[in-house]
């Protein structure tokens, strides 16, 4: 009796958890690609600013950047893979979205870890043949200032 208890507790758990992840993947979906051009819309600079508090980044890159006719989503997200691009978009955009309407954006916006190797992935993604002249264990950023939205200068 208690085994036969045990498997109709599990088996009703999958299935509201099997209900609620294909709502999930539904809802996203549409998100996605439903409304016209807000999956377009979504990876514009203009987007980024108006919703992660990235007033001054988003400055900066329009007024002083050496990247301004690149878009945000061309450092920092990955550009190899449809499905990777996907993915990290869609969790990057859920953790933006907590950050923000959670009211925990800091002072100081930084890259995570993996943001970093991310933008550094990329970097050589574009500029791979001059950076294999030079020295691949800094970040770019470290000696290119303005690529990283500060107004401090390049070199």
């Amino acid at each position: 009796m208690a085994v036969r208890n045990f498997l109709g507790r599990h088996r009703r758990f999958l299935q509201v958890f099997g209900t609620l992840a294909i709502l999930g993947c539904v809802v996203g979906a549409f998100l996605s690609f439903g409304p016209p051009g807000l999956y377009a819309k979504s990876e514009t600079p203009e987007f980024c600013a108006g919703c992660h508090v990235m007033e001054s980044q988003y400055e900066n890159w329009f007024h002083h950047g050496a990247h301004r006719r690149v878009k945000c989503i061309d450092c920092h997200l990955p550009n190899d893979h449809t499905a990777r691009h996907l993915a990290r978009k869609g969790i990057d955009g859920m953790w933006d979205a907590y950050v923000f309407y959670s009211g925990r954006v800091p002072d100081t916006i930084t890259l995570s870890q993996s943001g970093a190797a991310l933008v550094q992935e990329n970097c050589f993604r574009c500029h791979g043949e001059m950076v294999s002249r030079i020295n691949e264990d800094r970040n770019c950023w470290q000696c290119h200032r303005r690529v990283s939205h500060k107004i401090s200068g390049a070199m």
